[in-house]
């Protein structure tokens, strides 16, 4: 989204998703009977456990480029150093992005 007002209402829907998928792992983890290795495991492996922190991390890693870059345009002025910042930022959070998707369905799949 290259306009203002799409960069808002992106950040402002992560941040609504964000609170739901909150709210839900907060009480799906308080739930837990013990935080055992087995047992996360076994949590994680659930379908419908798995896809919302495939979402969670999905949207997590948005909002968390979408504030960054927030950051990075304030900030950050020299236009080199501007475009290279942005990138590396992509870069970073898509990174972070498939590694936790990977990790969730890799974990999900063992079980």
């Amino acid at each position: 989204m290259k306009s203002a007002t799409g960069h808002f209402i992106a950040q402002r829907v992560t941040a609504i998703v964000l609170i739901f998928l909150g709210l839900w792992f907060a009480t799906s983890i308080i739930g837990l009977d013990s935080f055992e290795h087995l047992n996360v495991v076994a949590f994680i492996a659930k379908p419908l456990h798995g896809i919302f922190l495939a979402l969670m991390c999905a949207s997590l890693a948005y909002h968390s480029h979408l504030g960054v870059q927030v950051v990075i345009d304030d900030y950050v002025h020299a236009a080199g150093l501007h475009k290279m910042s942005l990138f590396l930022s992509r870069i970073a959070h898509l990174a972070v992005l498939v590694m936790s998707i990977y990790a969730v369905f890799r974990i999900g799949a063992s079980a």
